[in-house]
């Protein structure tokens, strides 16, 4: 089969890291989502994503599987995820269930990954941003930043991981690339069986 003819009939995934830009926000915990973008682009050896300002965002391209992907940082901040995101899937005429966005989770436990598909935000501000722009059809990987009790959830969320926790949070890192690959070869049902 021509791979370059079959890359452009088929509809490319869209994997979007959900933060905050800026320094102050790097290594916070409602930045898991861009920890997880920088994770797959140090691992498939990709150049950093660059900035597009008509898409809002900060983005690269490449290829698994034989499928085309986009990698988006949304530039928004946070709460206005979905204009990005929106854009973008516009621009490229990606369908809802070629979306998957990581993004931090304050209810599950630090380092925790959940894989789930039509579900509602949960309180997550850039989550439900996108839901507001395009429904709910697409997949989450949700990846908890709590450690014990949970702070009040503005500050949680925004303070960095401490050493022990980063620890914790760098195996869960290291895991996404292979994730985002057996979405894309293998389909929801077998990923959340082997990572959920």
């Amino acid at each position: 089969m021509n791979t370059d003819w079959y890359v452009l009939i088929t509809p490319m995934y869209l994997i979007v890291g959900l933060g905050n830009p800026g320094k102050e926000y790097e290594k916070t915990r409602h930045n898991v989502g861009f920890l997880c973008i920088d994770q797959m682009l140090q691992q498939w050896h990709l150049p950093d994503v660059k900035v597009k300002k008509e898409f809002a965002g900060a983005y690269v391209k490449t290829v698994i599987e034989q499928e085309e992907v986009i990698l988006l940082k949304p530039l928004t901040y946070m709460n206005l995820s979905g204009n990005a995101v929106s854009t973008v899937m516009t621009y490229y005429k990606i369908p809802t269930d070629h979306l998957i966005v990581l993004h931090d989770d304050i209810d599950l436990p630090l380092g925790k990954i959940r894989i789930v598909k039509n579900s509602s935000s949960g309180g997550q501000k850039g989550v439900q941003s996108i839901i507001d722009h395009i429904g709910r059809n697409f997949i989450r990987i949700k990846i908890g930043i709590t450690a014990g009790e949970k702070r009040e959830a503005v500050a949680h969320v925004l303070s960095p991981f401490n050493r022990n926790e980063w620890t914790i949070m760098k195996e869960s890192l290291n895991k996404i690339p292979t994730i985002i690959e057996t979405l894309v070869r293998e389909g929801l049902e077998k990923t959340q069986n082997l990572f959920n």
